[in-house]
């Protein structure tokens, strides 16, 4: 279909919000928000107030939703602004918590990896032949990490100084505990999938988690997660797609609340959670877990029919009661 709808001053862009039942008090901040941050943004804010009719099909009696154009009842522009304004602060929150956690990550790797070689990251033999051979889009993933690892060093070498520096006295090849820091989080989190079993056990060891292949789909999630937030999507209610494992039931007891609940799991708390017993163990001392809880209980009072809470954030219930605890083994 031929996109048709015409362009519209900021104006008529509130005009047409008004006329789909939004309130607003104020059209000359409504405006202002419009300007600096942009309907489109702050449609997906505003989503939730739309009114939703759910209908069967007739011939494959599946159900179908529909999605008007109508506001539900008393929801303000305001809504929508308290709703973006609190997932910004939810952002910078976790991309502080994934900063720490990818540093500490590297670290790991590189400390372990590079006992026994200064380029054991360039060596496939260092890694799981199962692994480094499955194909990443018709190619080894061993291959593809390397072609994403050269990148990666060629964009650093247009304003890093260091990685100039050691490729003009050093050589072509970084020694791993540079190279790290030239790696995204994605790179960290593929290359440690590639690592041979004992190697991938031992780093998850450390972070109290028994079985590597959860830990591992631990990191794969907290890249999607670091992804949504670098490029400051919406986050607060948002579906995740590439979804963490779970220990088995009584390993770690604040999973256990997760385990079964596909709908949890499916919601971006669970990485939340999931941060906190990462970054607890980098930092026994953080108060970064205080202060998301903080900012979850000061969600913001929605005056739409339609209530929005930290629910459709997947907040499960009696979270209070595990989420500031000291006792670390209980985690």
């Amino acid at each position: 279909m031929t996109y048709d709808r015409p362009w519209k001053s900021f104006s008529e862009q509130l005009t047409l919000l008004k006329t789909r039942g939004m309130s607003v008090t104020d059209d000359k901040a409504a405006i202002n928000y419009l300007e600096r941050v942009g309907y489109y943004r702050l449609s997906g804010y505003w989503y939730p107030f739309r009114q939703f009719t759910i209908h069967q099909d007739p011939q494959t009696k599946a159900l179908q939703t529909n999605v008007s154009d109508q506001f539900h009842l008393n929801t303000h522009f305001s809504d929508a602004v308290e709703l973006y304004l609190f997932d910004k602060k939810l952002r910078l929150l976790v991309l502080d918590a994934l900063e720490r956690v990818e540093v500490a990550l590297r670290v790991d790797i590189a400390h372990l990896l590079g006992k026994r070689s200064a380029f054991a990251y360039l060596d496939q033999k260092q890694f799981h032949p199962k692994f480094s051979n499955k194909k990443f889009y018709g190619v080894p993933a061993f291959e593809a990490w390397q072609r994403k690892y050269l990148g990666l060093v060629n964009r650093s070498k247009k304003k890093e100084e260091f990685v100039k520096h050691y490729l003009r006295t050093h050589g072509e090849n970084l020694p791993i505990w540079v190279a790290i820091e030239v790696w995204d989080f994605g790179a960290m989190s593929q290359l440690f999938t590639m690592m041979k079993v004992p190697d991938q056990e031992k780093v998850a060891a450390k972070y109290g988690i028994n079985d590597f292949k959860v830990f591992a789909s631990w990191l794969r999630s907290l890249n999607h997660l670091r992804n949504i937030a670098a490029h400051h999507s919406r986050l607060w209610n948002r579906n995740i797609i590439d979804q963490p494992k779970l220990p088995e039931l009584g390993e770690i007891r604040w999973c256990d609340d997760f385990i079964g609940k596909s709908d949890l799991i499916a919601k971006p708390f669970l990485l939340f959670a999931i941060l906190r017993h990462i970054v607890r163990v980098v930092c026994p001392n953080t108060l970064w877990h205080h202060r998301l809880a903080v900012l979850l209980e000061n969600f913001p009072t929605i005056q739409s029919d339609n209530k929005r809470t930290i629910s459709d954030i997947g907040v499960v219930e009696g979270w209070g009661a595990w989420w500031t605890d000291v006792d670390e083994n209980g985690q």
